[in-house]
């Protein structure tokens, strides 16, 4: 255990160092401060289209996070052959993977809480200017989506790192990754409609019922995670509810991470 953190915090570092990491800062930053511009263009809706606008940007720079950053760390070692000098030391390959995981969300951690901050601040200033227009407004249910958006990321990046345990290239993982992401996002609604076709007048193939299903419960269900439209309209989630997600994201991410130690523990380097 003493040895995943110094990796851990050499991966934090190595993130923090990379370019791209102030480009996407730069470019939420930009978002977030579109919302004073956005809320003098719709005040009717200007509660909704705020705190929707600031929990998307923060979700949003922490997908190009994962996808520009966090995947890169793992494949500059592979590239710059750095991990033959890593693993040469009292180091195995499931405490590399651990390691590098745990150095990602510090990584993620950091950047959330401070783009959260922005975000919040958005959200503050513009509901001070216009108090009439944020009904049913609730401050818990923003920050439970960010946390739910700060699970999804860490569960997304364990995926990632799955995918990078047996992937020749960085973009074979970016490509594994953005479709699981989709596909994730649009999960639970699609599997609601192929069980259910006669409500929308469509006819689902019995092989393509069981092939949505084998998805539902092989890809990461990430719209549970979403929950910036309820804390738009400032509606409640019952205590059964987040207790169930924090424990699906926790398994999730565990047996992802487990499977890519496992898997990388048996790859075979150039």
């Amino acid at each position: 255990m003493n040895s995943l953190w110094p990796l851990a915090f050499i991966t934090f570092k190595e993130g923090i160092r990379n370019r791209a990491i102030y480009g996407i800062t730069l470019f939420a930053l930009l978002l977030l401060s579109a919302n004073f511009l956005l809320s003098n263009m719709i005040m009717q809706d200007v509660g909704k289209v705020t705190v929707d606008m600031a929990l998307s940007t923060v979700s949003f720079a922490g997908l190009l996070l994962i996808l520009f950053v966090g995947i890169n760390l793992m494949a500059k070692d592979m590239d710059k052959r750095t991990i033959y000098m890593v693993l040469a030391r009292p180091i195995s390959r499931p405490q590399y993977i651990a390691g590098k995981f745990l150095g990602m969300c510090l990584l993620i951690f950091v950047t959330v809480t401070l783009l959260s901050l922005f975000a919040i601040l958005s959200i503050y200033f513009i509901k001070l200017a216009n108090l009439n227009f944020f009904p049913g407004f609730s401050w818990s249910m923003v920050l439970l989506a960010l946390s739910f958006i700060t699970l999804m990321l860490i569960l997304l990046s364990a995926l990632s790192f799955f995918f990078a345990s047996f992937a020749s290239t960085s973009f074979i993982t970016l490509v594994l990754t953005v479709i699981s992401y989709i596909i994730g996002q649009s999960l639970g609604e699609v599997k609601s409609l192929v069980e259910a076709p006669q409500a929308v007048g469509i006819h689902v193939s019995p092989v393509m019922l069981k092939i949505v299903q084998v998805a539902y419960y092989l890809f990461p269900n990430l719209s549970l995670f979403d929950i910036k439209t309820q804390a738009a309209h400032g509606i409640g989630l019952p205590p059964s509810y987040v207790f169930w997600v924090v424990i699906y994201g926790f398994v999730y991410t565990s047996l992802s991470v487990a499977f890519a130690a496992l898997i990388f523990r048996r790859r075979e380097f150039p």
